[in-house]
């Protein structure tokens, strides 16, 4: 396997966003999102939380904290012709 096609896996398999729940025979239920930038991972889990019961603690990753870099599909060209 190339170098590239192994970056982009990687490159893929951090860009995914995903929710892992852990259910403990107690019935406490542990969230991890990972995958989401910033404050936004808890619009994705405050329907889920709100079902499972009181939540007892939140501990933000450094995703949490990271801010969103976009990139742009749009390049600016510009051509000029001389005159000779």
């Amino acid at each position: 396997m190339s170098s590239t096609v192994q970056a982009y896996l990687l490159w893929l398999a951090k860009s995914m966003e995903t929710l892992e729940f852990i259910i403990y025979p107690d019935g406490r239920v542990q969230e991890k999102v990972t995958g989401i930038v910033g404050a936004s991972c808890a619009e994705v889990t405050e329907a889920i939380e709100a079902q499972l019961g009181q939540v007892l603690s939140h501990e933000p990753t450094s995703e949490y904290f990271a801010n969103r870099v976009q990139q742009s599909d749009v390049a600016n060209t510009q051509t000029t012709f001389s005159d000779w």
